[in-house]
């Protein structure tokens, strides 16, 4: 709610004190306003505030309160945009250290805390609500009047009569079949009121829950949830890291722990890696919880998002759910911060900055709150273990499933003499064939894996060897059959229909599609079994908002033999019915040149394996691979994750990589590859000279994607004790010498050196 003190910009003979004031948009830096003493028992920080620049007014956030400033001819506030602070002492803490250690300015971190739809003020939902003001024997009898005579009126009144409470304006004429003049009419007579009725965008608000009672746990899950219980009653800041394998109950100690916060009357923050769970996750918390929660994701309509935020802000909810940005949701005494599925790389920004990771925010976030961390994976993160062991953090192993189920039993098939049976290289194994065929005719249900979407991965050309480019990316573009297009997954570029000849030599007859997509997987699944039911999970398939929820709906329903996905079907998901699981191209990124690729292939492999077998039948997973006696393959197999952490941690440790040292990575774009070159190589010699020399600074080269919707990536790595130093650096020197048209991204922890 507005606060307007004054039309015009007030009198500089009239302020109290000082407000450092950091604008929404322009400025990097924050700015000097005089208070007005007509605001100032309402200014505090935290608080939203209009404010004149050079000649127009622009909106921002107040962040320091001075008795002075060392600035002349000060101008004042002009407005109070917020009567109560909208960030609270704590966020713009934890945001002025995202600031200082992701190296962005703090508009643009404060961006993350207020979405657009609080920072331009959006209004609430309001509509129009109708209640009787007579007596029910009075309205009785003024319908027996009416009726015949003004048989509008009386259905109103009919209407009313079925809710004496009163009733939206909208129903209300619906239901009686009438006219907005018979209810003015009504209006004037004194017969009934109107007034204006706040609606909540709620989009859990129709949907049904079933209620859930909490389940006995097992002498694991029991321990586990008893230390986290301590650390809540203690209230004080402590992070507990769970490694539970897949279906050991990890959800059911999340669960009972927020039951524990909330009778303390704490309020708790559950984030998952990806919107495809946030639809399983409520669920479980709506049907233990039903009046506490609210969602909070991208794909919210702008109303949801600002009802959400409001119903958080206020503390009429107490548990906010979703993926990473609701780590900067407005909860009122927050005691308890989950985060499932820690490891996955989804809780990473990489492409804008602050590149902030959600698990360490989350972390710093209960550090300054006092709150309680659980940190929750079958495969979790090489620097949450390694911490764990360190004793920075609690760690609690579930070692068994919950149920009764066990592990799914592990085929590793070779392609290698797959593609000899075949005579050709060959999308199913016989093996994985003839399991589909066994759950198809029990009625059972199988998830099949594939990380690439489309129907081939390129178009090459066998007369001059040259596959069909994006000419604004330096990809190949990837063919989807479906709508008959070349497309580029970085960028928005299509040809449909694919062009006829080769666009280097003009060849027209040695053009050939190759590699496999998910969408050629549904396609010859259906040509070897014409009967069988499929559906597919990726992102050409979930474009539109809720569709993931709609698809597994369908699925959990038995509506489906088959779910063909990308990496987002590997993450958390429960289907008791799944008792087979293929992984098709189990090696395809071992290749990249990442020092996480092996990680990440030993965590997707072991994370889609455990989604077989997680009911009451026993689960089989099948891997094929070109690669059967690659160690990582091997030990994804074997669920191994303690003999796969203590290989790899020796590798790090070798070549001084995280969790034993902190790297940055420093990304230029632009449109002329050699200035983005250029200057990079400048920033890097500057570093170079004032960096101790602890720190290792790597050459300057092309990304792994040279060129993105035309513009040049160059990057290079700092590897070294800390962070903070090279940030801290990096900032002083980008606002000297960085030029308005090279595009700087710094990167402090990143998750890949490859992108």
């Amino acid at each position: 709610m507005a606060v307007d003190r004054a039309k015009t910009p007030i009198s500089a003979s009239q302020p109290l004190a000082i407000a450092g004031v950091v604008l929404d948009e322009g400025l990097d830096r924050e700015l000097d306003y005089l208070i007005p003493k007509g605001f100032s028992n309402y200014t505090a920080i935290g608080s939203r505030v209009l404010v004149p620049l050079r000649s127009t007014f622009r909106k921002g956030t107040i962040v320091a309160l001075r008795n002075h400033s060392a600035f002349p001819n000060v101008k004042a506030i002009t407005q109070l945009l917020s009567e109560a602070p909208l960030i609270s002492q704590d966020l713009l803490e934890l945001a002025r250290w995202i600031s200082d250690y992701y190296a962005s300015p703090l508009h643009r971190v404060l961006r993350l805390f207020l979405p657009p739809t609080i920072r331009k003020g959006m209004k609430a939902k309001q509509q129009l609500f109708v209640t009787p003001t007579q007596s029910r024997p009075k309205l009785m009898e003024l319908t027996t009047t009416l009726r015949g005579k003004k048989e509008a009126q009386a259905r109103i009144l009919d209407c009313l009569l079925e809710h004496p409470h009163g009733v939206l304006l909208t129903e209300l004429l619906e239901q009686a079949n009438s006219s907005r003049n018979a209810l003015e009419s009504l209006e004037l007579q004194g017969v009934i009121s109107t007034s204006y009725l706040e609606i909540e965008r709620n989009p859990l608000a129709l949907a049904t829950y079933v209620p859930t009672k909490p389940k006995s746990l097992k002498k694991e899950q029991q321990s586990t949830l008893s230390a986290i219980t301590n650390s809540l009653d203690s209230s004080l800041f402590a992070v507990h890291l769970i490694h539970g394998v897949t279906g050991s109950g990890k959800t059911e100690i999340y669960l009972q722990a927020i039951a524990h916060a909330l009778k303390q009357g704490k309020s708790a923050l559950f984030l998952v890696p990806e919107v495809a769970l946030t639809s399983q996750t409520i669920e479980r918390i709506k049907g233990r919880f039903p009046d506490h929660a609210v969602l909070f994701h991208y794909r919210l309509s702008d109303g949801e998002k600002r009802d959400s935020w409001h119903a958080l802000y206020r503390g009429d909810a107490t548990i906010a759910v979703g993926p990473r940005s609701t780590i900067f949701s407005p909860l009122k005494n927050l005691g308890l911060i989950i985060i499932d599925e820690e490891h996955d790389s989804s809780y990473k920004q990489t492409d804008e900055s602050p590149c902030y990771h959600a698990r360490d925010v989350g972390i710093m976030r209960a550090k300054l709150s006092g709150a309680t961390v659980i940190l929750g994976s079958a495969t979790p993160s090489l620097e949450s273990y390694y911490n764990a062991l360190q004793g920075k953090y609690q760690l609690s192993t579930v070692a068994s499933r919950a149920e009764e189920s066990s592990l799914p039993k592990v085929d590793i098939v070779d392609m290698r003499e797959e593609a000899t049976k075949q005579q050709g290289y060959a999308v199913f194994s016989q093996s994985l064939l003839n399991e589909i065929e066994k759950r198809v005719k029990s009625g059972e249900q199988t998830l099949l894996f594939l990380n690439r979407r489309g129907y081939n991965a390129l178009r090459l050309c066998t007369s001059c060897g040259k596959s069909a480019q994006c000419p604004h990316c330096d990809i190949a573009l990837t063919y989807h059959r479906k709508d008959s297009r070349l497309a580029c997954h970085l960028c928005a570029y299509e040809l449909s229909p694919p062009p006829s000849t080769c666009s280097f030599c003009g060849s027209t007859e040695h053009l050939k599609y190759q590699g496999v997509g998910t969408e050629q997987v549904e396609r010859t699944l259906h040509a070897i079994f014409p009967e069988i039911r499929t559906l597919r999970l990726d992102a050409d398939t979930t474009k539109h908002k809720g569709s993931h929820e709609k698809l597994f709906k369908q699925f959990r329903a038995g509506k489906a033999d088959v779910l063909i996905g990308t990496q987002m079907i590997a993450k958390g998901l429960h289907f008791p019915s799944v008792t087979l699981v293929g992984v098709l191209n189990a090696d395809a990124a071992l290749n990249i040149p990442d020092f996480r690729s092996s990680e990440r292939v030993f965590q997707l492999l072991t994370q889609v394996a455990g989604r077989s077998g997680r009911g009451a039948l026993p689960g089989i997973v099948i891997i094929q691979t070109w690669l059967p006696e690659h160690p990582i393959i091997r030990l994804a197999a074997e669920q191994d994750y303690l003999s796969f952490y203590h290989e790899e941690i020796e590798g790090r440790k070798l070549f001084t990589y995280p969790p034993f040292n902190r790297l940055v990575k420093v990304m230029a774009n632009g449109l002329k590859e050699f200035d983005v070159q250029k200057t990079l190589e400048a920033l890097r010699s500057k570093l170079l000279e004032r960096l101790p020399s602890v720190y290792e600074l790597q050459p300057v080269i092309p990304c792994g994607h040279p060129r993105i919707k035309d513009r040049y990536r160059f990057q290079f790595l700092i590897k070294g004790p800390s962070c903070s130093p090279v940030t801290k650096i990096l900032i002083e020197e980008v606002q000297k010498s960085i030029s308005s048209d090279i595009r700087l991204l710094i990167d402090s922890d990143p998750i890949s050196t490859f992108s």
